[in-house]
């Protein structure tokens, strides 16, 4: 696949002011979908969980889910928006295989909510507040998977199959107004702000906000004007880009990809883009629709959602403590100093770290695991560490080997490369590789007697009293058993052969 001309990141903001904005859908974790009984499940058989009415059958009537308005009205509030106090569903009009029904039940002129604001703290402390314009609920299309080509789009594909499973899971999508004044950090500002609302709604509870199956989803437009110039560029939006990275990525190749465009005195085409993760750029999609063309009329079946005051403050009295008090909390209870918290933040694995400190290890160890062994392996893979298939069972498991005496740190790295690679859990991986840890004193004896008299002058050092040489001989040994000894009886045994006091 060809990519397009593009100028540098520096070239692109010596011209141009880049301008933002981002739909975010949050799917949220009702039992069942948006206006049905299906449930809403991830995973399971497709088109297993379906109804006549997610399917637009003739002769079916939707029903509002409760639980789903009111995890609505909880978002809305946890962004400082207003809430309507009467607000109604319309139908979107569009045509495409996974929308059953030929259109969408969404919200047009009147969200559930709307003019909020979040502060969005980046890695050095600067904060920039997005304004919210409007986070309206909706239901989510069904999946598409195209067969037989070589990119998983459409084109090129032999034949496509569809998963009603998902069509009809309720859906918060949430708007911002126009971004300014970002400029070279808009990239890192647009992986903050998912950020944020991903941890806003796991938060909440109100979603399981995991990128990677889809629950939180963002589309990115980016339009850039000349500088000094007022007027806002024409935008492109990146639909659908599904991890903190590829929506760093997304914005910062379409400001130098508008530049080269503008540069070459053609102008922006308005409309959606695909991001390929593999060459990190974007590709043409389709044009972008107006409201005007999905020619949105008020829904005849369903009737408006009317909030009062008591609800709203019953609501708003269940929400959790606020994301910025909880990472204070969290740093506190954690024993954290402020440069590692930080770093913790920077790195996206604070609520992974969380999860693995409730499930049992201390948080010096589930820091210890998710900024170093784990986030070395993701920035190697180019991934999210949340994205390795890691789980806080597993670091559980792993340090309880550990602490055990069965593996030492080493092993500990070899046994999670067989959990990731399918072999089984850490302890079944153990057993099956035979990494535990070497304890019995013959074998050890024997490996220390030949390390010994490989280096005979480090021997007589150590009789000599110079003790901290016993380190050459333990090394000598680690190796000799494919670091699977017990260092510490080693070097006890060691002394002991020689007849040094420790």
């Amino acid at each position: 696949m060809a990519t397009e001309d593009i100028l540098t990141f520096e070239e692109a903001l010596e011209k141009y002011d880049p301008v933002l904005g981002f739909e975010v859908h949050v799917e949220l974790n009702t039992q069942t979908k948006m206006f049905s009984s299906a449930p809403n499940a991830f995973g399971d058989t497709p088109n297993t969980n379906v109804t006549p009415v997610d399917l637009g059958l003739p002769g079916v009537l939707p029903v509002v889910n409760r639980v789903a308005v009111e995890s609505s009205i909880k978002i809305g509030l946890a962004l400082g928006c207003k809430i309507a106090e009467k607000c109604y569903f319309a139908r979107k009009n569009y045509f495409y295989p996974d929308t059953p029904k030929n259109f969408q039940t969404s919200q047009f002129e009147d969200p559930i909510a709307y003019d909020g604001s979040i502060d969005i703290e980046l890695a050095d402390g600067t904060v920039f507040t997005v304004e919210i314009e409007r986070a309206h609920m909706e239901e989510d299309a069904g999946k598409l998977t195209h067969m037989g080509g070589s990119t998983g789009r459409i084109h090129g594909a032999e034949f496509s199959l569809v998963d009603y499973n998902r069509a009809g899971v309720p859906l918060v999508e949430i708007v911002t107004k126009p971004i300014v004044g970002a400029g070279a950090r808009a990239p890192e500002l647009a992986k903050a702000y998912v950020a944020a609302i991903r941890e806003i709604v796991k938060n909440l509870g109100v979603s399981d906000a995991k990128m990677e199956r889809g629950n939180v989803r963002c589309d990115a437009n980016v339009s850039l004007k000349p500088k000094g110039q007022e007027k806002f560029g024409t935008r492109t939006e990146t639909k659908n880009v599904n991890s903190l990275r590829a929506v760093e990525h997304a914005v910062r190749y379409e400001i130098q990809r508008h530049a080269a465009v503008l540069d070459s005195g053609t102008p922006i085409t308005q409309e959606t883009r695909h991001w390929h993760e593999d060459t990190r750029s974007t590709t043409s999609g389709r044009p972008k629709s107006d409201a005007d063309d999905y020619r949105y009329f008020p829904e005849p079946d369903l009737v408006p959602i009317v909030t009062t005051e008591e609800w709203i403050e019953r609501l708003r009295a269940e929400l959790p403590e606020p994301p910025a008090e909880r990472r204070k909390r969290l740093q506190h209870d954690w024993g954290y100093s402020d440069a590692e918290f930080r770093d913790v933040v920077n790195a996206g694995v604070m609520s992974s770290i969380e999860d693995t400190i409730a499930a049992g290890v201390k948080p010096a160890v589930a820091r210890k695991w998710w900024m170093g062994e784990i986030s070395r392996r993701a920035k190697v893979a180019d991934v999210e560490p949340s994205e390795l298939g890691v789980t806080p069972e597993l670091i559980v498991e792993l340090n309880s080997l550990i602490e055990s005496g069965k593996i030492n740190d080493k092993l500990s790295r070899e046994v999670l490369d067989g959990v990731l690679a399918g072999e089984g859990t850490p302890t079944e991986v153990v057993e099956a590789r035979g990494l535990a840890v070497v304890s019995d004193d013959g074998p050890l004896l024997e490996a220390i007697d030949a390390a010994l008299a490989a280096q005979p002058d480090v021997a007589d050092k150590i009789r000599g009293g110079k003790v901290q040489a016993v380190g050459a001989i333990v090394g000598g040994v680690m190796k000799a058993t494919r670091g699977q000894a017990d260092a510490g009886r080693v070097r006890e045994l060691i002394l002991q052969r020689l007849g040094v006091e420790g």
